[in-house]
């Protein structure tokens, strides 16, 4: 096994969090916060958008069997990159997308990330790449909140709809 770890921000962790769950190759999946300067910050104080910080996931993988490069092709596909600050509804600089990179590798395959992808979308990619700042874990109910709380209104209506769309779209990348 040869652990890596991506940390990303794509709008609400929650949703990024139950995509990564079911996918194959990823060990472990933290929900957070990052990038901000707030130190040890509060859900309430990240929500007000006045910590800089942005909502993220670290994503703890295996890269024998999943790559940094297919953790970010997933990362395009679960959340839309050409909206600055915002995700749906969820409007704030904490709903930012964002590639927080852990080393120069991880830095140059975004950045061919981004250019490569960047074909695939109508609208020019707005995310951020930024190197690893201190992240901040996320309270213990929002660590696996889709898996505990699949039946919760913004489950059932924007996480579950993220989660069956990549199952469908990736299916040989699904656990």
């Amino acid at each position: 096994m040869k652990k890596e770890v991506a940390t990303l921000g794509g709008g609400c962790f929650w949703c990024l969090e139950a995509v990564f769950e079911e996918t194959r190759g990823v060990l472990d999946v933290i929900s957070g916060y990052a990038g901000g300067d707030v130190k040890n910050p509060t859900y309430e104080q990240v929500s007000s958008g006045k910590t800089h910080h942005a909502e993220v996931v670290q994503i703890t993988f295996d890269a024998q069997v999943i790559t940094y490069e297919e953790i970010l092709k997933i990362f395009w596909l679960i959340h839309d990159p050409t909206t600055l600050n915002r995700q749906g509804n969820d409007v704030g600089t904490q709903y930012r997308s964002v590639i927080f990179y852990h080393d120069d590798i991880q830095r140059e395959k975004a950045e061919a990330s981004i250019k490569t992808f960047g074909e695939k979308f109508l609208k020019p990619i707005v995310t951020h790449l930024q190197p690893l700042p201190m992240v901040y874990e996320a309270e213990n109910y929002h660590q696996n909140y889709f898996k505990n709380n699949p039946n919760q209104g913004y489950c059932v209506f924007v996480v579950s709809p993220k989660v069956e769309h990549f199952k469908h779209v990736y299916k040989e990348m699904v656990k």
